[in-house]
């Protein structure tokens, strides 16, 4: 009996850490979600109406400068680091002089994790290139319109 308690406790004890690691962390995203396509179809001249239309109102609208919108996003992958992107449109009278920021800004490292996941590794020490070392010296003068290879 006295090992049966003692067997059960392990495995409830064993459990209990392997369950630690099996906690869900979501994804968490907050503030504006701008689609490139349609960040792109920004044009100087635009009015103050056409980007509202467009992009949908800015997540910080300062009272002390009505001629500047900030779209901020915030993104924590599985309780990771916090990745804030930002978005400024500048207006004049009303009208679109100036966007700047970095919304769509690629992460280097995970575009490394992405290049890796298609095994897209090529060779540091390669010495020779498209062309090999005999292809245009022993075939004549292989100059362009002359005729000859």
């Amino acid at each position: 009996m006295h090992k049966l308690i003692r067997t059960l406790g392990s495995a409830m004890l064993a459990l209990s850490l392997a369950g630690c690691g099996l906690v869900y962390v979501p994804d968490v995203q907050q503030g504006n979600v701008l689609d490139k396509k349609i960040v792109d179809q920004l044009q100087p001249g635009m009015t103050k109406h056409q980007v509202l239309v467009l992009l949908g109102s800015p997540s910080v609208h300062t009272p002390f400068n009505d001629n500047r919108w900030d779209y901020v996003s915030t993104q924590q992958h599985r309780g990771g680091a916090i990745k804030i992107r930002t978005f400024t449109l500048t207006f004049n009278n009303d009208t679109l002089v100036r966007t700047e920021g970095d919304f769509f800004a690629q992460d280097p490292e995970q575009m490394l994790k992405d290049s890796k996941k298609y095994h897209a590794s090529y060779p540091v020490d390669e010495t020779q290139g498209d062309k090999s070392k005999s292809g245009g010296e022993e075939s004549g003068s292989g100059t362009p319109g002359s005729g000859t290879p």
